[in-house]
């Protein structure tokens, strides 16, 4: 990855207006974001896959709630990357955000530290009810949980958008080192898994949980220290009014004027750059005909001055349009990451009744995610080295393919995988039952490699997608999105497991659910894979619509502002989605 520190070019001096230190940034800055994300995500990842057994065998839940206690632990997580993407865009910049929300990480760390070290700390174990910690204990640990949730999820809602920030996307010579970004930081991230569900996992297990949360705090503390080292190189956004704020105030305007006549006109529509209006200074952006209930918050009523929640420009109006535009392809990702979640704790679980020996080293079964890991280590240089190349000589496009083609393919991967495990659990019940032979915890590698190459397409492919397409003001917010996706991902887990259990517990003849009891042998858990692998085809047919549906926003579609009612095209021209090319590529 070549140096580049070009300045940003005159004619984007408006586009950077709302930039400390324009000079710096460039592929320098970004060392610092990688190794610290990568540091981070060493105990982060480990807490992922080796938390239900922390919470099974420590704390003594049954299985059910080591599951779904995992599962809400990490959907708060990625949803509370909201919050740091919000913080970030408004209130402080993405780099002292970063480092207060990892303050909140290290305390949570420090807590988790004490409770699993002193064992007056943790509960007895009891029958007959699925979570043995009460009072006291249930305080510490649900107290450590909320800190690492916070902090974990801030940090994870502000690095992204503070690396990409050091790239200029309307310089040539630096948008090609900017879809790079996302690729590299992948490759970081995937790095620190590989060490955390090894080297940490294998601590954990072996020599104490105290040891393996110890190892995570002062990994993720070296990464604080990392990318405050960095400071001196970063540009830095400054921040602007609340993203969420622009987004209510376009809602609540256009409720006030639902009974104005929409102009056939787009001319007449407000689009103005005045201190007195509150608005914000942001570049402008042409106006689109979709979505055009939207645009009567746009129209300035006779006799009413302009002021904020008053009328809004066609600018903030653009803004929401773009985020609903986005909307369908979030929620067409949610439940490929429900099937991640089955790999997190279900399959982890399945684990600890396979043979985990490789001669004498027992492998843990929540260190069996270091396959993807490994997988997508290796691929993702060559994705970017070899793949891109070629596939760009013969699409045209920079990327190779677009983003949304990149997310279809990872949708279509993740659909093989469910389909997969649920024929690793057959084999596996039928030769410990008829034969008793335990296979391989190896066997569940197959499903974890083709989840993690699915992984490496539809997440960086998400959080590209969602920081090109995304306003300037709304860069962090959006990048977030695309862990919203995994935040759903993990409640819906969750939901699903419980309605699973039910709905199977009535109508089968056993009435038995299929995730029913501590026993797997007696479970069906191929077929709840099988049932979320018919649902994840269900949902890739849905996103092709959507992918085919959304435009790309045109990066020349950005104005100088001028302080007056300004003209307005009737109709942008967009650059429509070639979705149509990923059933090609699959085919």
């Amino acid at each position: 990855m070549g140096e580049n520190d070009a300045p940003a070019s005159d004619t984007d001096a408006a586009s950077q207006s709302d930039v400390k230190n324009s000079k710096k940034g460039g592929s320098r800055a970004t060392l610092f974001i990688y190794l610290a994300m990568g540091l981070g995500n060493i105990g982060f990842v480990a807490n992922m896959t080796s938390m239900v057994l922390y919470f099974y065998f420590v704390m003594h839940f049954d299985l059910l709630a080591s599951a779904t206690t995992t599962t809400n632990y990490l959907g708060s997580v990625f949803m509370l990357t909201l919050v740091g993407g919000f913080i970030s865009d408004t209130y402080m910049n993405r780099l002292n955000t970063f480092l207060c929300f990892a303050v909140l990480e290290l305390l949570g760390y420090v807590l988790m530290i004490i409770q699993s070290h002193y064992k007056k700390l943790q509960p007895e174990p009891c029958t007959n009810e699925s979570r043995c910690v009460k009072g006291g204990e249930a305080l510490m640990l649900y107290t450590s949980m909320c800190l690492l949730a916070i902090g974990a999820g801030g940090v994870r809602g502000s690095a992204p958008a503070l690396g990409a920030d050091q790239f200029d996307r309307k310089n040539p010579t630096e948008r090609k080192y900017l879809a790079r970004f996302f690729n590299w930081l992948l490759l970081s991230v995937t790095i620190g898994a590989t060490i955390g569900v090894t080297i940490v996992v294998w601590v954990s297990m072996n020599k104490g949980w105290d040891k393996g949360f110890l190892i995570g705090m002062l990994c993720a503390f070296a990464g604080f220290i990392v990318i405050a080292s960095g400071k001196p190189f970063y540009r830095i956004r400054v921040p602007g009014d609340s993203a969420l704020s622009s987004i209510f105030q376009v809602l609540v305007v256009m409720v006030k004027n639902r009974n104005e006549k929409l102009r056939d006109n787009t001319n007449e529509l407000y689009e103005i750059q005045d201190k007195e209006s509150g608005l914000s200074d942001e570049v402008q952006i042409p106006h689109t005909e979709q979505f055009r209930l939207l645009d009567k918050a746009a129209i300035l009523r006779i006799g009413v001055k302009p002021k904020k929640w008053g009328v809004c420009t066609v600018t903030q109006v653009e803004e929401v349009k773009i985020l609903t535009r986005m909307t369908p392809i979030i929620i067409s990702t949610v439940i490929m990451n429900t099937c991640l979640a089955q790999m997190q704790t279900v399959s982890v679980q399945q684990g600890t009744i396979m043979n985990t020996y490789i001669g004498s080293f027992e492998v843990p079964s929540a260190s069996i995610p270091v396959i993807p890991l490994v997988f997508m280590s290796i691929l993702i240089p060559i994705y970017e080295f070899a793949f891109v190349p070629l596939i760009r000589k013969v699409t045209g496009h920079p990327n190779g393919i677009t983003h949304l083609q990149r997310v279809g393919v990872g949708l279509v991967l993740s659909v093989i995988s469910m389909g997969i495990a649920g024929v690793v659990e057959v084999k596996r019940k039928h030769e410990l039952l008829n034969n008793g032979h335990r296979i391989s915890v190896f066997w569940l590698g197959i499903q974890y490699a083709i989840f993690g190459i699915a992984d490496m397409f539809t997440l960086v492919g998400l959080m590209d997608f969602f920081y090109t397409e995304a306003p300037a003001g709304m860069r962090s917010l959006s990048t977030s999105f695309s862990l919203l996706s995994l935040s759903f991902g993990y409640f819906l887990s969750s939901i699903f497991v419980q309605v699973t259990n039910s709905v199977t517990g009535k109508i089968t003849k056993s009435k038995r659910g299929w995730l029913e009891g501590r026993d797997m042998n007696k479970n069906h858990v191929e077929l709840f894979y099988w049932f979320l692998a018919v649902l994840s085809v269900l949902n890739f047919l849905n996103y092709l619509y959507w992918a085919k549906w959304y435009n790309y926003k045109k990066d020349d579609q950005v104005m100088k502002p001028e302080k007056s009612l300004r003209g307005i095209s009737d109709q942008s021209e967009e650059i429509p989605s070639t979705i149509d090319e990923t059933v090609a590529m699959i085919q």
